[in-house]
């Protein structure tokens, strides 16, 4: 993404500061951005001809900052291409930082964020999270675009990153018209949702995403081929439907053309060892924390809902999700498999295998296309209790709080593209 996978790792810390929904790489920019807010950004004398300079002064300043991270990144790159990822500059300065699957050019990105969002201008508050997250985004856009001929592969979470959360996708919704873009330049296009429904109709899927797949139906301007490379892959890694044009909509793709082979070593006792485990420590939390919720077995999964007219805190949901996670890495059952617990939003759910395994999967069963030539959208990457974060490990990402935020992203994608392959 504009965030490649950078967090590695993967298990709950719990302090004091919320250290589990933070990300190091964002935080340890804001706070080298901090330093020339305050030196540089804040002037004294309200004159306009003052104002400008105090402006053109902060903005240098913050670009020189991300050229140097830029470079920092570049520097990583090549420690990861030598085996000693460990030994990168940004490594020792940000030890949870990971792997990147592109080159990010920050400064540029910069540059167009700052004209959108006129943060040099700022003099009350400082470059935030948000900012750097979506100067992130766009970097990610950027580099995908330059490569055009390399980008292979898009996916997307369901809630909150196509459609809002616990609504479907509409026939009217704006981003339908930029996925139809990225099938008609020959991209597939896969939804990697935790929404787990174990039959092979696919008739749940389809009235989440009716309005998209109605129109991929309906198009005349996508070829049968260009159609056909549009998929949805069900609970993390657990069910892959893939556009039939024959059917007219999902077709069922059975287990043995996309599993992967860490998911076929998986043991059925392990599997169902872990879910009784949830199970059981879900009801206990219920109980414990005295909350107007059920809990909810499924094929692959279980979850904790709450009640017909309640709502569950973010307190509340942030407790089960780091409980129940600690619960079971315990279990040496959970030890042998992968799993992923996280906070939906109204909900916990605990499933089988997780994001990063379901994008792997897709790019297994699309002919091998590798991490930097994929991207994936969503809207949970918080280090815990949010299933998008695994799928940094899987390819570049993107970070987005809301469904405009992916249509923007994917308008500057597509604009970028273009303007590559114009000046070729």
């Amino acid at each position: 993404m504009a965030l490649a996978p950078h967090e590695q790792q993967l298990t709950p810390k719990i302090d004091a500061l919320k250290v589990h929904r933070r990300d190091g790489f964002i935080e340890w920019i804001k706070g080298l951005l901090a330093v020339p807010f305050v030196l540089h950004a804040v002037q004294s004398s309200s004159a306009s001809g003052a104002d400008v300079k105090t402006s053109a002064d902060a903005r240098r300043r913050y670009a020189e900052i991300f050229f140097d991270v830029e470079k920092l990144v570049e520097d990583q790159i090549l420690m990861q291409n030598a085996g000693t990822p460990e030994l990168s500059r940004l490594s020792q300065l940000v030890p949870s930082v990971g792997v990147f699957f592109t080159k990010l050019p920050l400064e540029k990105a910069f540059y167009i964020e700052d004209e959108r969002r006129s943060i040099s201008h700022r003099r009350l508050v400082c470059p935030s999270f948000n900012d750097i997250r979506l100067i992130l985004n766009t970097a990610q856009a950027i580099a995908l675009a330059q490569g055009r001929s390399d980008l292979k592969l898009v996916t997307f979470d369901g809630d909150v990153t196509l459609y809002e959360d616990g609504k479907s996708l509409a026939a009217d919704a704006s981003v339908i018209t930029r996925l139809l873009k990225l099938l008609k330049r020959d991209i597939y296009v896969g939804v990697v949702t935790a929404a787990g429904y174990n039959e092979e109709s696919g008739d749940k899927y389809y009235d989440r995403l009716k309005g998209l797949i109605d129109a991929i139906k309906d198009s005349t301007s996508l070829t049968d081929e260009q159609k056909e490379r549009f998929s949805v892959m069900g609970g993390e890694s657990n069910y892959l439907f893939r556009f039939n044009v024959e059917k007219g909509g999902l077709k069922w793709i059975d287990q043995e053309e996309w599993l992967l082979d860490t998911m076929r070593a998986w043991n059925d006792a392990d599997i169902t060892s872990v879910l009784d485990l949830a199970e059981l420590t879900l009801s206990d939390l219920q109980k414990k924390l005295n909350l107007p919720a059920t809990v909810m077995r499924k094929h692959r999964a279980v979850g904790l809902n709450p009640n017909p007219g309640a709502k569950l805190t973010r307190e509340q949901l942030e407790e089960v999700v780091l409980s129940t996670q600690k619960r079971l890495d315990q279990s040496s059952a959970a030890q042998r498999i992968q799993f992923c617990a996280f906070d939906g939003g109204s909900d916990v759910w605990v499933d089988i295998a997780s994001k990063d395994l379901g994008v792997a999967s897709l790019q297994k069963y699309f002919g091998g296309i590798s991490p930097k030539q994929t991207l994936h959208i969503g809207d949970q990457f918080a280090s815990v209790g949010s299933n998008d974060f695994k799928a940094r490990l899987a390819g570049c990402t993107c970070w987005i709080a809301n469904p405009d935020e992916t249509v923007a992203i994917l308008d500057d994608l597509m604009q970028y593209i273009e303007e590559d392959q114009a000046f070729r």
